[in-house]
């Protein structure tokens, strides 16, 4: 593990926390260039923007699209604190992002090597190195907890008398 990759990961995190006080799933991401430095970042803001394409990755590969005025992002790299997921593999697979680190596996949906592979896939026009489980224990513990919590709220509710 890279210095810099714990650095930006630490970021996206500051970011997954954004959004977990808009009420969703605390996922962060940023890009960056071959210089290292930050062309785009996103979390999830799918509850906000009630938009289903609201993921960290897609927000910040966008923003980085807009940053540097091409969809091309070849020579860049993704840092999610999260294995993307199938929809995101296939925008980073056609982004034509370069390298992708992530932190927390995705046991049920990722598409970044547990699940699937899409971001390797021999098939596909372009393929992205991978590294996963980069700060991987504060990132899985950053989801765990959210997801106590919601669990939590969610209970509380159900339990709260009718008016």
């Amino acid at each position: 593990m890279f210095e810099n990759e714990s650095k930006l990961m630490a970021y996206a995190m500051t970011l997954a926390e954004r959004a977990a006080q808009l009420g969703d799933v605390p996922v962060g991401a940023v890009v960056v260039d071959t210089n290292g430095t930050i062309v785009g970042e996103g979390f999830n803001t799918r509850e906000a923007d009630a938009d289903p394409v609201g993921h960290a990755e897609v927000n910040a590969l966008r923003a980085a699209a807009t940053s540097l005025g091409t969809w091309n992002l070849s020579g860049c790299t993704l840092v999610v604190t999260l294995e993307p997921c199938t929809m995101c593999a296939g925008a980073i697979v056609n982004s034509r992002i370069s390298r992708v680190v992530f932190g927390a596996w995705d046991a049920k949906a990722g598409a970044a090597g547990s699940v699937r592979d899409v971001l390797r896939d021999a098939r596909l026009p372009h393929r992205a190195e991978v590294i996963g489980g980069v700060c991987e224990t504060q990132t899985s513990d950053q989801l765990k907890e959210w997801f106590k919590q919601e669990l939590r709220v969610k209970s509380i509710a159900s339990e709260a008398p009718e008016l």
